[in-house]
């Protein structure tokens, strides 16, 4: 599949109310597996990433084996590969800009840029996260998938999630999606009625993620979202089931 193809194809898949189901990879291997699944896309989450290769998550991962990842889980799979690639690696302009653009270089189609000030508790201001998406935009070409991800929702407790903070995120959904984003993403956000009301007010295709407890796809789909992720839980899963069965062969 041409660089083109790949493109469109990923793009295409981001239907509201039938979602793409994204059962998320971090190395080469496991891409190769999930892709076997009958998987429509590949992609990938920073804290599985970190974690298989002795990391912590929040671009503790060095950004050079990270593109190197990258590139790797491009080349094990005939699918369009989208990266978490975190904050970018730097705080915007041209090194975020150069960032996205070797990220692009690997063949990737898309990848998760997130706002939060990474290895703090703190979010980029509105106007400083879209002037990193159109950085982003910029480095990483028109036809690349950036799915701009708030972390309002991971940073406040599930029993704060209320209307306040769903307008708050519809005000950083539109301003991201003029700057140029593809997608957002809303991680960690649970409450179908809010969801449903971001999914109308945002004019791009929403990312939900699943999280132990979550809606079901139907419950998603119907609330208008167009991408669901499993984040870290596939990785996490496996490394548990990994450890049974150890526990089982040593007896």
């Amino acid at each position: 599949m041409n660089e083109l193809t790949k493109f469109k194809t990923f793009s295409d898949l981001h239907v509201a109310g039938d979602p793409l189901v994204l059962y998320n990879a971090w190395d080469a291997g496991s891409a190769a597996a999930v892709a076997k699944s009958g998987a429509s896309a590949i992609a990938t989450g920073s804290g599985s990433v970190a974690n298989a290769n002795g990391f912590d998550d929040g671009e503790l991962l060095p950004l050079e084996f990270a593109l190197g990842n990258a590139a790797r889980v491009v080349a094990a799979v005939d699918l369009p590969v989208t990266i978490d690639f975190e904050g970018g690696y730097a705080a915007g302009g041209d090194a975020l800009a150069g960032n996205m653009e070797r990220l692009a270089e690997t063949g990737a189609v898309g990848c998760n840029l997130e706002d939060q000030i990474v290895g703090t508790d703190a979010l980029y201001a509105i106007t400083d996260q879209a002037e990193r998406i159109r950085a982003a935009r910029r480095g990483a070409g028109a036809g690349f998938f950036i799915n701009a991800r708030t972390d309002l929702f991971l940073k406040a407790d599930r029993s704060t999630h209320d209307r306040d903070l769903a307008d708050a995120a519809i005000e950083r959904g539109l301003a991201y999606a003029e700057a140029g984003a593809s997608g957002y993403f809303i991680p960690s956000l649970g409450d179908l009625a809010l969801v449903e009301l971001i999914c109308r007010s945002v004019p791009l295709p929403v990312n939900a993620m699943h999280f132990p407890g979550a809606p079901t796809r139907a419950q998603w789909a119907a609330a208008g979202v167009a991408r669901i992720s499993h984040g870290p839980f596939p990785y996490m899963a496996l490394m548990a089931q990994l450890t049974e069965n150890a526990r089982a062969a040593i007896g």
